[in-house]
C-alpha cells in the first residue's frame, strides 16, 4: 500500500496597523472557506518572528491536500 503524499499551499496575509492593533488586510475567514471548498485543509497558521517594534507584518496560512 502506497503512502499518501500531499501538496501544500502557502497564503501570506499582510497586517496593517490601526488604533494600536494590527489587523489583517484580507479576510482570512473567507480565504479558509474558499480553499476548503477546493479540497484544501488548514494545517497551520505561521507567525514570523517579531520586527523591531515587537509586531509581525504578516502571517501565513498553510494548507494541504492529498495529491491526485
Amino acid at each position: 500500500m502506497a503512502a499518501t503524499t500531499y501538496e501544500y499551499k502557502f497564503v501570506m496575509v499582510e497586517l496593517k496597523s490601526g488604533f494600536s492593533r494590527y489587523m489583517p488586510k484580507q479576510d482570512y475567514h473567507e480565504i479558509i472557506q474558499h480553499l476548503s471548498k477546493e479540497g484544501w485543509r488548514l494545517v497551520q497558521i505561521f507567525a514570523p518572528a517579531t520586527a523591531g517594534f515587537g509586531t509581525a507584518s504578516y502571517f501565513e496560512l498553510i494548507f494541504e491536500k492529498p495529491r491526485e
